[in-house]
């Protein structure tokens, strides 16, 4: 049986690859056995008659650092929103690694296992200091007393401090979040999602409204993220997309038309036609 094909299996921690040998995953590992971490296959959304996705598939491997380009309307947000559990799908699978079926999770579930999300407009806590903000979104518990009380260790200082100079904003850790420049916002929200530990990012159009400076330093932090994590970036600005490299695809009408380095898909006439040449 192919890994698309793979069962639900109640227990998200269970090896399907290596079941034979009766070995299970450690609690909260991912079953990566075949180096792919994000199957969606032959993926069908409608809404209102219209088909924002068509029997859409696609893999993402495990590391890969992943362009998702196409004309507006092509289901490039649609696709974001049915690996989120946002928007349900009418047909097909999603499978996080080979064992989790995420049609069968709710949104803050989806979260929870280790897919973070970030939006075109950052989202951060514009009176909190950065500092603050990546406190704010560690993976710890929540509840009111808890949140009131606790005192940082070690460990959590030092994830914070990596963190800040992951996204270079050591220097800004004290300043209101409300006062940094959009680049550093955007980074920011990144640096939020990295403190929730996520193994897939996705990331719509990052570097928008970004300077030409903020936009290099942002391929490079993406491109110092892969490997530890993978990325699913969707984006319009060719010279970022060239600039991270890697395979992209391009969606058109719900599904993918090509797939290739950058340079292949350019020069691809279907992708001319519906994309690159308006």
């Amino acid at each position: 049986m192919s890994a698309l094909a793979l069962p639900a299996n109640d227990n998200p921690d269970w090896d399907s690859g290596t079941a034979e040998l009766g070995h299970v995953l450690k609690p909260g590992q991912l079953d990566l056995s075949h180096k792919v971490i994000l199957y969606l296959e032959d993926i069908t959304v409608s809404f209102d008659g219209f088909r924002a996705l068509d029997k859409l598939s696609l893999t993402i491997d495990s590391g890969e650092l992943r362009c998702i380009i196409g004309p507006n309307g092509a289901g490039k947000t649609t696709m974001m929103d049915v690996i989120t559990g946002k928007t349900r799908p009418d047909e097909g699978t999603i499978f996080f690694g080979q064992t989790i079926d995420l049609t069968r999770l709710s949104e803050p579930e989806i979260a929870h296992i280790g897919i973070g999300r970030k939006f075109q407009k950052p989202t951060i806590f514009e009176n909190h200091t950065v500092f603050e903000n990546l406190e704010l979104a560690m993976k710890t518990d929540k509840r009111v007393w808890r949140s009131l009380f606790a005192v940082l260790d070690s460990a959590a200082s030092d994830r914070i401090a990596e963190t800040l100079g992951l996204i270079r904003l050591s220097a800004h850790a004290a300043r209101p979040a409300g006062l940094l420049s959009h680049g550093e916002k955007q980074w920011l929200e990144i640096g939020m999602l990295l403190m929730q530990e996520p193994k897939l990012l996705l990331l719509d159009e990052p570097v928008a409204g970004m300077t030409d400076e903020e936009s290099e330093r942002t391929g490079e932090l993406f491109l110092s993220l892969a490997g530890r994590h993978s990325l699913v970036v969707v984006e319009h600005d060719m010279a970022f997309v060239r600039q991270i490299g890697g395979k992209v695809s391009v969606l058109h009408e719900g599904s993918v038309l090509a797939e290739g380095r950058l340079e292949e898909v350019q020069a691809d006439p279907r992708v001319i036609e519906v994309y690159l040449g308006r």
